[in-house]
């Protein structure tokens, strides 16, 4: 009888005693785009620390990276996020719609339309500028030779296509057929259409391809500092468009894991002084300038153009990146078919 009290007491204490020694760590996934993994590698480290001191629940924060659009695909198709930061608001948008996992106001849900930051399209040359490549309008000579990802798949592809666009635009006084004809002109000179940013980066800093990188600001600034200034430049072209990049609780996945609470204060985090700071470190634009300041990032002013200028996301899709629309017009008589990804 003894040595079963004793069995029964171990058990006990086994179970029982010490519950933060014992405690399992909660998961919870965000699901993004494909340059922010360092950006969020970083946050998320900042974040777990400070949920355990202040909740002493400790986390385990997951991350997803890949082709904005395709990530919100993924989601709606199952993917368990909790939370998603991706590339354009339709991809949030579109997830609510076709899987009801997020109501269709969650922007405001958060401050800044649930931006907690933004960048700009630029284009990324090799030192010295040799194609001299400097506007929208240098992308359409015969020799020159454009990395950019695919619209189909990439969130920061379809801006690329949109600040080319509304160049265009401008540079017609509005005439549309013209800027399609000009949108055919720079895609007949793209030497590789990547699923994501981070792999049309990669095609042009280490395998060399093309002359020019359209991307986002924050990967052009990436790439001057981990390969030097003595190897690349960076171009602001005359027009460009603001990426305010969106974050959104995925609210029934949350609920179902029971990372709601949690999920909530990782975005409303990322507009607190230290998550600004992790940001402007990333090259991104904050909403804070005195963060920005803090780690000392300056960002020139360039002349931006907004989604809502050219119609908002709604009526860019249908028009665009539909299923019939320019986009595939433009592939069909380059490519001869919807779009093969390489020439």
């Amino acid at each position: 009888m003894r040595k079963l009290f004793k069995t029964v007491l171990l058990i006990c204490l086994f179970f029982f005693a010490s519950p933060i020694s014992l405690a399992v760590a909660k998961d919870m996934l965000n699901v993004s785009y494909d340059p922010t993994g360092a950006l969020f590698a970083e946050y998320n480290i900042f974040f777990a620390q400070k949920w355990e001191n202040e909740t002493g629940e400790k986390l385990r924060l997951l991350q997803s990276h890949g082709g904005s659009a395709k990530q919100a695909r993924s989601v709606s198709e199952g993917l368990q996020a909790d939370v998603v930061s991706l590339a354009i608001s339709y991809d949030i948008d579109n997830i609510a719609r076709t899987s009801k996992l997020l109501p269709l106001n969650w922007r405001e849900q958060l401050p800044h339309r649930a931006s907690p930051y933004h960048s700009v399209i630029v284009f990324l040359v090799r030192k010295g500028n040799p194609k001299q490549i400097h506007d929208w309008g240098d992308l359409i000579k015969k020799d020159i030779g454009i990395i950019t990802p695919n619209p189909l798949s990439s969130g920061g592809a379809r801006l690329n296509y949109l600040a080319a666009w509304g160049y265009a635009l401008k540079q017609h006084n509005g005439n549309e057929q013209k800027a399609k004809a000009f949108l055919e002109e720079i895609y007949r000179n793209v030497v590789l259409l990547d699923a994501g940013a981070r792999g049309a980066a990669a095609s042009f800093l280490l395998r060399h391809l093309g002359d020019v990188l359209i991307t986002w600001e924050s990967e052009a600034l990436l790439a001057l500092k981990k390969m030097g200034t003595e190897h690349y430049e960076m171009v602001y072209p005359s027009v460009t468009i603001q990426a305010d990049l969106p974050v959104a609780v995925v609210k029934k996945n949350a609920k179902r894991h029971q990372t709601e609470a949690v999920a909530k204060a990782y975005l409303k985090g990322l507009y607190s002084n230290e998550g600004q700071r992790i940001i402007a470190k990333h090259f991104y634009r904050p909403i804070s300038e005195h963060a920005a300041k803090e780690v000392g990032m300056t960002y020139q002013q360039v002349p931006s153009l907004s989604v809502q200028e050219l119609g908002g996301w709604d009526a860019i899709q249908k028009k665009h990146f539909s299923a019939h629309g320019m986009l595939e017009s433009i592939f069909h008589t380059i490519y001869g078919k919807k779009s093969e990804g390489n020439r």
